[in-house]
């Protein structure tokens, strides 16, 4: 062996064994060249030498991270396989010896720092820099002393690594699915995350810490305060930029802010959220959207929201400071929380729409979803907010002119309003689950009245005055009968409300709708009935008065009646094609029984029904293959469709593809066709959109199989 002491050991390459590491990793999956690998795992690498190791040589490898890494920042680990000694957590091992090659397998810490780490070999004196030399190194579910931690194999196939999804949007009476393309293995997205990480000032410990992580993301998706990822706009008016509308996926908005570095406009919610959980996905945090229905926007955490009617039962914008959203998206990420009491580990409700600054950020979350269950506000981050949106009350006025002043009358209060139908895509299944109960118990169980005091001792709440900023300049005399207490008062006459549609709401037809109004109890009632048709916006803002109807109705004992009310084509169609968003029918009735003074009020939110679209390809494919895929659209409303687009988009098979349709006339149909060549094998899901003047909502997606 003596002849090779002259020479001085050298690495002369380094193999990081990329296909066997990434599918042990599950990280196979990211279109990029570099080592993507999860930590706490072992994953091995091959070094070529320029001679056989013998036992005097030194060799070891250094991992750094940040700017200028030192090992007494913690940011350099400097593994020696020899000694097997554990380094800040990291433990590396020599598996292999063959000649000149050898193989070392590297475990990091279960609680590193994620990010970029660069390798290099050190061998005495020499430092060998390999090429594409950076390894990226994500959070991980499947190992269990990671924080991150998920046990369940359909949860993290779904929660981590499905790319594809649903965002559940409309009206609590009316939910549908938007199909959304995460696309967390796109090229650059992993990149993007990243440069994300950097912007985010995290220190290292702090980046070990998926709860900091996932709170500086929240901070970091919306372009408020730190010129981040999305620009949001609810005015109506997205000239210079996208329409929130018209996005499919997050692919596109992540790649152009990676490449530009500017904010993308424009976001609204399910944008925001749809981002938020791409990039948690993607740094390998299991994350999942999450939709609310009447989500209360409540801006004095007092637990109360006031809607204010005209007498004709027409919902006042201006004068409210709450809001409440038809719906909201956010996002639930999984975590143990370290940082807080035992009993609050799991699912913890994230934010980044900017609606409220945290901390002096619009930041939202982590707050634990077992917090918000239980009552226990007072816990960081956001508690308060998180637990209003789904519990507070929703407090209806009529505002009356009396000698000439306003005069604010309460008709009503509903408890049970806000907050409704949860949903998220179900494991493993294309479709919604309800997960309201994890986030509140049964509506007027022990243990929700429990959680709701406990909840009320931490908020304040409040006296029943009107809180609208108008009327808090106002002499409080002038507000009439006001009540005690917050409760659904049954009436004497048992009067109920049914708002429905009676015709298919289609664009271009008449809104063909119906009050019923029933009496339950003996007796003659006389019934003053107001009612009230609007466009309004997902986030409660109305855009447009349709009509009103106003009648006395007489019903004995018990009994109903059916009061139609009928908006013909051009009351909205003006305004349906005058914003670039999708707008919803509102319907609000107020109810007066004379002979007792009872007032009752019910509103309901419809969507319009669109024609579909087809997509038509074979189910299966092979590798690299190529196929054809046809999307058809036939316009069977009365209206034309003015300016469409058609986008399309199917991750692993094309980038996302925009075609122009001009205008579709009525009767007319649209065929366009897509030359496919699949890359990645699996289950993919091909999703396609159609925005016009007229309409926004129309989207479509179909699975196809890709085969060896």
């Amino acid at each position: 062996m003596s002849n090779y002491a002259g020479t001085s050991l050298k690495a002369t390459g380094v193999d990081f064994l990329k296909s066997q590491n990434t599918r042990e990793h599950h990280t196979d999956g990211y279109n990029i060249k570099n080592l993507v690998v999860r930590r706490g795992q072992p994953f091995k690498v091959q070094v070529s030498l320029n001679r056989e190791v013998n036992a005097a040589d030194k060799l070891s490898l250094h991992f750094g991270i940040g700017e200028n890494p030192t090992k007494i920042r913690g940011s350099l680990m400097s593994l020696k396989p020899e000694r097997e000694q554990d380094f800040n957590g990291w433990k590396i091992i020599m598996v292999k010896k063959a000649g000149k090659e050898c193989v070392l397998s590297v475990t990091s810490s279960p609680n590193a720092p994620v990010g970029k780490y660069t390798l290099n070999v050190k061998t005495g004196a020499h430092i060998y820099k390999p090429e594409n030399g950076v390894i990226y190194l994500l959070f991980n579910p499947w190992c269990k002393d990671d924080a991150v931690f998920m046990p369940d194999e359909a949860q993290r196939k779904e929660y981590v690594l499905n790319d594809t999804g649903y965002i559940y949007v409309g009206s609590a009476y009316n939910i549908y699915d938007r199909p959304w393309n995460f696309g967390q293995f796109e090229e650059f997205v992993l990149d993007a995350c990243m440069y994300l990480l950097d912007k985010s000032k995290l220190s290292l410990t702090n980046r070990r810490d998926p709860a900091h992580v996932s709170r500086a993301m929240s901070a970091l998706v919306n372009a408020n305060d730190d010129s981040g990822v999305l620009l949001g706009n609810w005015s109506g008016n997205y000239r210079g930029g996208t329409a929130p509308m018209d996005w499919i996926g997050s692919v596109t908005i992540l790649q152009k802010y990676y490449k530009t570095k500017k904010p993308i406009s424009y976001g609204q919610c399910w944008v925001f959220a749809g981002v938020l959980n791409t990039v948690m996905r993607c740094l390998g945090v299991p994350a999942r959207c999450v939709s609310t229905f009447n989500s209360a926007h409540d801006t004095e955490e007092n637990l109360r929201v006031d809607v204010y009617l005209n007498e004709a039962g027409e919902k006042l914008n201006w004068m409210s400071l709450d809001s409440v959203w038809n719906f909201h998206v956010w996002n639930d990420v999984w975590m143990k929380r370290a940082d807080l009491p035992d009993g609050f580990d799991g699912w913890q409700a994230i934010d980044s729409t900017p609606q409220e600054q945290s901390q002096g950020v619009f930041q939202c979350g982590p707050c634990p979803v077992k917090a918000v269950r239980e009552g226990d506000v007072y816990l960081p981050f956001d508690a308060k907010f998180v637990y209003a949106e789904v519990n507070a009350d929703r407090v209806y006025w009529i505002v009356k002119k009396v000698n000439g002043k306003d005069k604010f009358i309460r008709v009503g209060t509903e408890t049970q309003d806000i907050g409704r139908n949860i949903s998220t895509k179900a494991v493993g299944q294309n479709r919604r689950e309800d997960i309201t109960l994890e986030y509140k118990y049964r509506e007027g169980s022990k243990e929700e009245r429990k959680a709701m005091e406990r909840a009320c001792s931490f908020i304040r709440p409040s006296g029943l005055t009107p809180r609208s900023g108008y009327a808090m300049t106002m002499d409080h005399n002038m507000i009439a009968n006001r009540p005690v207490a917050l409760h659904e008062t049954v009436t004497k006459s048992g009067i109920r409300l049914e708002i429905t549609n009676t015709e298919a709401l289609h664009p271009g037809n008449p809104l063909e709708l119906a009050i019923t109004v029933k009496t339950s109890t003996p007796g003659s009632w006389t019934i003053d009935l107001a009612g009230s048709c609007q466009l309004q916006y997902y986030t409660g803002k109305v855009q447009a008065n349709l009509g009103t109807i106003k009648e006395t109705i007489r019903l004995e004992g018990q009994s109903e009646m059916q009061i139609p009310m009928k908006i013909a084509p051009d009351a909205y169609m003006k305004a349906f094609a005058s914003v670039d968003d999708e707008v919803l029918i509102l319907v609000t009735a107020i109810a007066e029984v004379k002979e007792t003074n009872d007032k009752l009020t019910k509103e309901t939110s419809m969507r319009f029904e669109y024609p579909p679209i087809t997509i038509q390809m074979p189910e299966m494919a092979k590798l690299n293959q190529e196929f054809s895929c046809a999307f058809i659209f036939k316009n069977k409303l009365n209206v034309a469709l003015e300016n469409c687009k058609l986008l399309v988009e199917g991750l692993g098979i094309f980038k996302m593809t925009t075609f122009d349709q001009g205008d579709i006339m009525p009767g007319k149909i649209m065929k366009s066709e897509v030359i496919c060549t699949p890359t990645r094998l699996g289950e993919k899901k091909i999703v396609a959109k159609l925005i016009s003047n007229q309409i926004k909502g129309i989207s479509s997606e179909k699975a196809i199989t890709i085969i060896e």
